[in-house]
């Protein structure tokens, strides 16, 4: 119980933080909202916070080839990517929905 208590007030400490906020938005513009991908890009949402670090880490020094990631890697500090890893996982993961197609005549 108290482990929850402490991880509820730790995401709304995070949330506060303004920085936090501009970075996990970057996030969104391939990722999705919270991280919750629709598609093409790895879901962040719900991520164990361990793996997002080892996998932007592997980014930052090109072990890990990417297209893009790299770049973002390299422009966040160590503190910031804990921040986040801890961030994305606490964001539920919710499954992508595509709106229903509409017929056209």
């Amino acid at each position: 119980m108290a482990v929850l208590l402490w991880l509820a007030c730790y995401t709304q400490a995070a949330l506060a933080d303004p920085h936090l906020r501009v970075l996990a938005a970057s996030c969104a513009a391939c990722h999705g909202t919270n991280g919750n991908s629709v598609g093409g890009t790895p879901v962040l949402a719900g991520l164990a916070p361990d793996y997002f670090i080892t996998q932007m880490q592997a980014f930052r020094s090109g072990t890990l080839p990417s297209t893009v990631m790299h770049r973002h890697a390299k422009g966040l500090t160590e503190i910031e990517i804990h921040q986040l890893a801890d961030y994305f996982a606490a964001q539920p993961r919710h499954s992508a929905t595509l709106p229903p197609k509409v017929e056209t005549p």
